[in-house]
């Protein structure tokens, strides 16, 4: 048998009269030897080579990436959205170029930023989110269809398509953007005793920042944690077992996310423990001096409380002495003896006594008393032979 010829594929869009992109052989023997049902097959897929070679040759416009999918920044800066196009010789309509918000939800429709038309820029939408976007080349016409954005916030966070229309090549592509808070200055403190021989704890805690936020503890001088010490990553939190003076010093923490990172430092002291005899014995003779106080301040409250108890009886009984007696009166004989058992008695003043004597100056007359006698001396008590002496 005799050795076949092959043709190469020629280049896309030559005027080669080639049939396939593959290479072909064609034997080169005597129709005689040829079976005509390997030379159908031949021709069968030298043409449907030749409407696939045709179709890629007559593709339409291509829109290109600059950067990666997926691009992260922090609130402040700014971000270019890449998107370069190539149109084919085919696409002879009018450009026109479109930047939109992709909606979540896939039964909305899509929010449109800005566009460009006819060789003019238009701006759509909310002016507030739309204030700080443009396109990044002066003429979008020429290619480049990127855009830029300025003062980046979170609500800006989305995914952003790019469409390049040229009839009848159409083309597009999408980009995500997040925009993350850098984590803010945090704060590291001590939370336990600095104590020889017991466990240490260090926290670091950043109060603002876009999560996930990581923390990571090293040593000052030597970068590398001690190896009695475990940390958290996410509560950025230091344990230090048995502490002492080889793990004293200056330790730093780092609070980071993807768009930046923040640092604290902390000086780790050592301190001895308290004597605990010292205690105990501060502690009693502190306890013992109390219940002094309490015994003192309790005798004295109750001397004053006898004091003062003393002088008010000695006060009611000096009353009761100077206090004159009461007048009597007789008793009178007209009672009611059906109302009651104790009958009332009447009593009748004294005649006034004279205590200078008669006023003819008869020898006979009685000794003499002074008013103030008269007045204090009780009246004599008359006896009833019924009812007895008055009471």
């Amino acid at each position: 048998m005799r050795r076949r010829k092959c043709r190469e594929k020629p280049p896309c869009g030559s005027s080669s009269d080639s049939l396939t992109r593959f290479p072909i052989c064609w034997p080169t023997m005597s129709p005689k030897g040829c079976d005509r049902w390997s030379l159908m097959w031949i021709l069968l897929f030298d043409a449907a080579a030749l409407f696939s070679t045709e179709f890629k040759c007559a593709q339409g416009m291509q829109v290109m990436a600059t950067g990666t999918q997926t691009v992260l920044r922090a609130e402040g800066e700014s971000v270019t959205l890449g998107c370069r196009y190539t149109p084919s010789p085919l696409d002879a309509g009018e450009l026109d170029i479109e930047w939109s918000v992709i909606n979540p939800d896939t039964t909305q429709k899509d929010h449109m930023l800005i566009s460009y038309t006819s060789g003019s820029t238009y701006v759509h939408g909310n002016a507030g989110f739309t204030k700080s976007l443009s396109f990044a080349a002066n003429d979008p016409s020429a290619g480049d269809a990127s855009l830029s954005m300025v003062l980046l916030t979170p609500a800006q966070s989305a995914t952003y398509q790019c469409k390049v229309k040229k009839s009848p090549g159409v083309d597009m592509l999408k980009v995500s953007l997040v925009v993350m808070v850098k984590p803010s200055v945090p704060k590291c403190w001590l939370e336990s005793e600095d104590r020889v021989g017991e466990v240490v704890s260090l926290r670091c805690k950043s109060e603002e920042g876009s999560g996930p936020l990581t923390y990571s503890w090293r040593r000052g001088s030597t970068g590398a944690v001690p190896e009695t010490a475990t940390q958290n990553s996410i509560t950025g939190e230091l344990t230090i077992g048995n502490h002492s003076q080889g793990t004293a010093g200056l330790y730093l923490c780092e609070a980071n996310n993807a768009v930046g990172v923040e640092r604290c430092r902390i000086i780790l002291g050592l301190s001895k423990p308290p004597n605990r005899f010292a205690v105990i014995i501060g502690t009693t003779v502190g306890s013992l001096l109390l219940i002094f106080v309490l015994l003192v301040y309790i005798a004295i409250f109750s001397w004053k409380l006898r004091s003062r108890l003393h002088d008010e009886k000695e006060y009611s009984n000096e009353i009761r002495e100077d206090a004159p007696p009461p007048r009597s009166r007789s008793v009178s004989r007209q009672t009611n003896w059906s109302s009651s058992c104790h009958l009332p008695v009447a009593y009748s003043p004294l005649a006034a006594v004279d205590v200078n004597g008669p006023a003819d100056g008869s020898p006979n007359a009685a000794p003499t008393e002074s008013r103030e006698d008269a007045r204090v001396r009780p009246p004599p008590v008359e006896y009833d032979s019924q009812y007895g002496y008055a009471v």
